[in-house]
Order: structure tokens, then sequence, then C-alpha cells
């Protein structure tokens, strides 16, 4: 009986011993728990834009009858150009990192007008003077890549380049036609028209403009683009009367575009992919 006494009494003082020294120890705070920081994203993702501009353009207008005129003769152009006209695209493109994107477009080019006149002076000093009206209108699909070159208050400017097609259909040509002679004056006149045609060319662009981002999904771009759209045709030569004047060769030479476009892109973030989850970290206390 005492020593099952004694074996109680020494349970509990071994009992007290341990909490007393529990009570001595230092309280630890529980381990900390932090998240790190999401990985930096450096991809974008795919894109709808769509633009409208203002084009300007120019090309040099050539005849046939330009290249068999008399030995000592001269040809004057005086005012060839083209009144201004209205682009309306639209594209799809893809936004690879924070400097490099691609993109297809297709735009409508609304229909401008030429006019110019050309005055040949002959051996002798007779002369001839033709008055054009013409003009055309097209459509351009291009592929283009732009490389942006950072960003400043949300503004980021960027260059750019295009390849790919203009499909060019122009107008009917009138050329009106007065010959002169010394002495004489106004001694006959001529009216022809070219009818209009359709070719299908190579084309280029440069681009170069600045856009500024609204919000993660939509950014505005002002640009200037240089367009070149090769030689735009006519048809066959013919008379007001209806009767063939023979094959025309008018042509619009170099024809180029130098535009001003008012562009804005949406993001589909629907497309992009999600980052991962940021991990769990455990700090040791």
């Amino acid at each position: 009986m005492r020593s099952v006494k004694s074996l109680i009494a020494a349970g509990a003082a071994s009992l007290l011993s341990s909490a007393a020294f529990a009570a001595d120890m230092p309280i630890m705070p529980p381990p900390q728990m932090a998240y790190a920081p999401p990985p930096v994203q450096d991809f974008g993702g795919w894109y709808l834009r769509g633009d409208i501009g203002m084009t300007n353009s120019s090309a040099k207008l050539h005849d046939n009858l330009f290249d068999t005129l008399p030995a000592g003769s001269t040809l004057t152009h005086d005012g060839h150009g083209f009144t201004g006209g209205q682009s309306y695209g639209l594209g799809v493109g893809y936004q690879f990192n924070s400097w490099f994107r691609a993109d297809i477009t297709g735009e409508y080019r609304s229909r401008v007008s030429f006019s110019g006149t050309d005055v040949s002076t002959f051996p002798g000093g007779s002369s001839l003077s033709d008055v054009y009206q013409g003009g055309y209108t097209s459509w351009v699909g291009l592929a283009n890549v732009y490389a942006d070159l950072g960003t400043w208050w949300c503004l980021t400017p960027f260059v750019g380049v295009g390849v790919g097609a203009a499909h060019i259909q122009t107008t009917g040509l009138q050329d009106s036609g007065v010959a002169f002679a010394p002495g004489v004056g106004s001694f006959g006149s001529s009216s022809y028209f070219a009818n209009g045609a359709s070719t299908t060319n190579f084309a280029w662009a440069v681009h170069a403009g600045v856009a500024y981002k609204v919000n993660q999904n939509f950014t505005v771009e002002l640009a200037y683009r240089y367009l070149d759209m090769g030689t735009a045709v006519h048809g066959n030569g013919q008379s007001f009367d209806g009767s063939n004047a023979g094959p025309s060769s008018f042509q619009y030479r170099d024809l180029i575009s130098q535009d001003v476009r008012l562009g804005v892109r949406f993001a589909l973030p629907c497309c992009d992919v999600p980052p991962p989850p940021p991990p769990l970290l455990i700090r040791k206390g």
C-alpha cells in the first residue's frame, strides 16, 4: 500500500515539474504565411481593330502617245493630281509581347478624282493641249508587323511595315484635246474616252504612329501610312460617238497614297491564358 502511494506521489511531482518548466519557456508565435507575387506576364493576346482614314494619292499619268512624239518635241505636265478620299478598314491581330504585334487588315478606299493638263509642243511651234478627267477606287489587304517602342504616360509610339495586294478599279478617263498653230491659234479639237479597268497589284506599306491605352482592353491609335499600290490602267479608248479610238495605254504609274488614320484596338481577354495561382510560402519562425 505504501509503495502505491509512493508511485502516485512521484508521478504528481513529475507533472508539476513539467508544468513549471513549460511556464518558464518563451511563447513562440505561429509560423507566418505569405503569398509570393504573381509572375510578370510578357504576352498579350488576340485583338480586333478598326480604322478610318484620309487618303492623299499621287501618281504619274502616262500615255503611249508620249513615247511617239516627233524628235524635238517637248511635253509639259500641268496640275496633275487627285482629290482626297477616305478609307475604312477592319482587321484581326495578335499581341505577342510588350513590344511585338502583328495583324491582317482589309480596307475599302473611296473614289478619288484625277485631273490634269498636258501640253505637247512640236517642231515649228505648233502645240497640242490635253485636259484629263478620271479617277479610281480600290480595295487593299495587308499583313502587318509592328514594333512598340515603349510606353510613357499610357502613350506608346510604334513603327511597322506591311505587304499585301491592292485591287484598283479605274473610272473612265476623258481626254479633251485642242491643237494650236503659230499665227492660226486653235485649229482643231478632239475628245476621247478610255474605259475604266481593274488590276490587282502587289502593295506594301510603312506605318508610324502613337497608341494610347485607354484601359486594359481598349487602345486608340493615330498613325501615318505610306502605301504603294503599283500601277493602275484604263481600258480601250473610245470616242464619244462610240467608235473605237484604238487601244489605250493610259496608266497611273507609281500610284502611292499618304494616309492619316485613326484606329481602335479591342483586346479579347477571353482568349488569354490565365496566369497560374501564386504559390503559398511558409516562413520559418
